[in-house]
């Protein structure tokens, strides 16, 4: 067991629900002992694949398991340039299964080796969408009925639903909305929630970087009466400092960083006590070790923690979510996107939603598992999201 080294690393792409994935399996110098990562960034997976496979493999091929702060750092520099979206997401997918075997080899789950339970299980949201008011009432009432008291509620996804937009002649085609248009629905929205559900659930928006600085603003402040659990994502990375201007606005909760890659971005935002919530996409930082120092300087500032949770993180993930918000004293809320039966059958072990909490299994290391044959069944498909190919009215790209 302590001579164990890393005799392969496979890197495997499935999509049991329509969504890409990419998962990592770390194999030992053990037959019996290995570990699973997630690595899932869906929109360029086939460049995490190649960096996995064609780099990150060639180094770390007889590297001793034990050693995971050696082979995460060494790895993060190794190509010198560093902190970006497809490189995290390969060192992540090595990192998560690392920790997975170490898990295995002390014969404990995750939560034990990062000190134990502080909660049996969290409590997670739901999204709740609708092409109007009343649909989107029913579909927050059927979460309520199944237990769940946190939801995020969004009309139309991401811009709104219901626009009248003109463009002009030659306009590119595009994923249009009208942020005006999309900022007095949601109003509108959250006004007839509260008239109709009342205030004893807690409600959640994503704006999903889709509206200017200052309209952002005004939109806190017009969305604070209605007591929001959170608001999410209110501005792109590119435009941090007008944090500081909603704070001084208004008092609704923030919460942001399902983009962030780099500890540039959340540093600022944390240390300057801008933003309530954090919300990284964990593979996307480079997996679970960095995830638990941001945890830890997060819990400094009084910032919670609320990972990133969406379809386009494999069950891998998931789990390791689990396993950090169990244990972590400043954890807020976990997203959860749910699992369909194909994903329970190519993964094995994932974690269990009871009663609006989730929770993790007692298995040693992640407690999940991937069976091969089964996610080559639900193959990938190389095209490329609509959805990010974001339009306003005058035809010209915006942030997605």
């Amino acid at each position: 067991m302590e001579n164990l080294k890393i005799r392969n690393i496979k890197t495997i792409l499935t999509a049991p629900e329509g969504i890409n994935l990419v998962v990592v399996k770390v194999e030992t110098t053990d037959p019996e002992i290995y570990g699973v990562g997630c690595a899932t960034f869906t929109q360029r997976y086939l460049t995490v694949q190649n960096a996995i496979e064609q780099y990150i493999k060639p180094m770390l091929i007889g590297k001793d398991v034990n050693n995971i702060n050696d082979i995460w750092h060494s790895t993060i520099v190794s190509s010198y340039w560093r902190n970006g979206p497809v490189l995290n997401n390969a060192l992540s997918g090595v990192d998560m299964a690392l920790w997975d075997i170490k898990g295995k080899m002390a014969g404990m789950p995750l939560y034990e080796l990062f000190g134990g339970k502080v909660r049996e299980g969290a409590a997670v949201y739901r999204h709740a969408d609708g092409s109007d008011v009343k649909e989107v009432e029913e579909n927050v009432r059927a979460y309520m009925e199944q237990g769940y008291r946190y939801i995020r509620c969004q009309m139309g996804t991401y811009g709104g639903v219901g626009q009248t937009i003109v463009t002009p002649d030659g306009a590119q085609a595009g994923a249009y909305y009208d942020p005006k248009a999309y900022m007095k629905s949601i109003v509108g929205l959250f006004e007839h929630l509260r008239a109709q559900v009342g205030w004893d659930i807690e409600l959640l928006h994503d704006i999903h970087e889709r509206l200017t600085p200052i309209d952002a603003v005004n939109f806190a402040k017009k969305l604070e009466p209605f007591e929001l659990f959170f608001l999410e994502d209110a501005l792109p990375p590119e435009q941090l400092e007008w944090f500081r201007m909603i704070r001084q606005h208004s008092s609704i909760p923030l919460a942001m960083g399902e983009l962030f890659n780099n500890p540039n971005e959340w540093m600022p935002l944390i240390t300057n006590r801008l933003i309530d919530y954090i919300r990284v996409h964990v593979s996307q930082i480079g997996g679970i070790t960095p995830t638990r120092k941001l945890t830890a300087l997060c819990d400094s500032f009084g910032v919670r923690t609320a990972w990133h949770g969406p379809g386009d993180t494999s069950p891998v993930g998931h789990a390791a979510h689990v396993h950090l918000d169990v244990s972590s004293i400043n954890f807020g809320i976990q997203e959860w996107n749910g699992f369909n039966d194909a994903i329970h059958e190519v993964f094995p072990g994932c974690p269990e939603v009871r009663n609006g909490y989730v929770y993790p299994n007692k298995k040693p290391g992640l407690g999940i598992d991937i069976d091969e044959k089964l996610a080559a069944k639900f193959p990938c498909e190389n095209v490329l999201p609509t959805w990010t190919n974001a339009r306003l009215p005058d035809g010209s790209p915006t942030t997605p």
